[in-house]
């Protein structure tokens, strides 16, 4: 990677006076080839600045390993307004060659602060950014705030009848590529980019302090898995806090019982932004034969159960989900309604299935797995998802929905 000259006038002093205000005190950062995480040590890491001895309140120490960005005129905007990532054709220089997770300061055209971010050499976002406006010191505070904003949020949505559901929305909390999801006093965090690697212990503390769980499980994307082997000594399903993990974790979404695999389930292990759609499946299902394709462990099939479904067919690939559907109708047999419905499974690979099938439903669920995975795809994924939809409509009774 080609080194680019820094930016005029901005010198490594000058992003540390622009990031850190004065008395901002913090502890260098260890070689990250050497950090070990299965147990957190005490040391702190990935900090912002440390305080001058010869006049504190105005001389901020240099650090090692903070960039110095610029970007285009047109992402320049799109920050100010809000957007968190920068693009790796949007960013015009670097001050040095840089690794993931180390502190990219963004200056604007007249050299003024901007944002500061994560930088990923890696990746085309080439900066995930934390915060914009008025500088200020990415730090374990810093962290502290940025959790504690996003937990009151969410406090106020649920009650004892929930407690399944994302504490750290990702982008939305201002952790770009990161989330965590708590099924009941376990939480679940997921990582989406390797820049987040050198920051996990103090954002891991940060996450306890505020919700005081009993495990952290953390779950990487297969993008980050090796680089996480490799220099952080990091796996995914690896336990970050508690004791180890050993079976499906059980939670209340809506008062239905359900269980997560947290440790090798897909996304953190339950799909949890579908739970008003699962709602709105249970208020149209009364007396309603019941097709749910593509079905994982069951969550469409039993709120369908509970809004009344007379009968309900599970959809899937996989003999695993059809198992886990099966265990969840068990684990809710005491609600009336879900004992009273039929519950039927069909492994089977879906479009084939709904091709031949000759039975028909007065509601259809399609919820397919993601046919585009990259841009090249989406020529192909619009003329699959046109024909699944056909198909879904052909198993559709008269008068019935989709």
């Amino acid at each position: 990677m080609r080194q680019h000259a820094a930016p005029s006038a901005v010198s490594r002093t000058h992003v540390d006076r622009l990031l850190c205000p004065p008395k901002s005190l913090s502890i260098s950062r260890s070689s990250c080839h050497s950090r070990k995480f299965n147990k957190f040590s005490s040391n702190k890491f990935a900090t912002v600045c440390k305080v001058g001895t010869e006049n504190p309140a105005t001389t901020p120490t240099p650090k090692k390993g903070r960039l110095a960005v610029r970007v285009s005129p047109k992402s320049e905007k799109a920050i100010r307004e809000g957007h968190p990532w920068v693009y790796s054709n949007s960013v015009t220089q670097v001050s040095q060659e840089g690794t993931a997770g180390q502190l990219a300061v963004i200056f604007d055209k007249r050299k003024r602060f901007l944002a500061v971010g994560l930088y990923d050499p890696e990746s085309p976002l080439r900066v995930r950014v934390l915060h914009q406006g008025a500088p200020l010191a990415i730090d374990a505070d810093f962290w502290r705030m940025k959790v504690e904003e996003a937990v009151q949020k969410r406090k106020p949505l649920f009650d004892n009848t929930t407690n399944g559901h994302r504490w750290i929305n990702g982008e939305g909390d201002g952790f770009p590529g990161l989330v965590v999801d708590r099924y009941d006093d376990s939480l679940v965090m997921k990582v989406y980019t390797a820049a987040w690697l050198p920051h996990l212990e103090e954002v891991v503390a940060a996450v306890a302090g505020a919700l005081a769980p009993t495990s952290i499980v953390l779950r990487l994307s297969r993008n980050c898995q090796d680089v996480a082997q490799k220099e952080f000594q990091l796996s995914d399903g690896q336990m970050l806090l508690g004791a180890p993990v050993t079976a499906p974790v059980p939670f209340l979404e809506n008062g239905i019982i359900f269980e997560a695999d947290v440790i090798s389930g897909q996304k953190t292990g339950f799909f949890l932004d579908q739970r008003d759609n699962r709602k709105r499946v249970e208020e149209m299902a009364r007396g309603a034969r019941v097709l749910n394709a593509f079905s994982f462990s069951g969550g469409f099939s039993v709120y369908a159960a509970r809004g009344g479904a007379t009968h309900v067919t599970s959809l899937d690939m996989s003999q695993h989900a059809l198992e886990s559907a099966d265990r969840i109708f068990q684990l809710n047999s005491k609600t009336a309604a879900i004992a009273a419905c039929e519950h039927q499974t069909v492994k089977a690979e879906a479009f084939k299935w709904l091709s031949d099938n000759i039975v028909r439903y007065d509601v259809v669920i399609l919820d397919p797995p993601c046919l585009a995975k990259r841009r090249t795809e989406k020529d192909s994924a619009l003329k699959a998802y046109f024909k699944l939809t056909t198909l879904g409509v052909k198993n559709i009774s008269a008068g019935g929905g989709c």
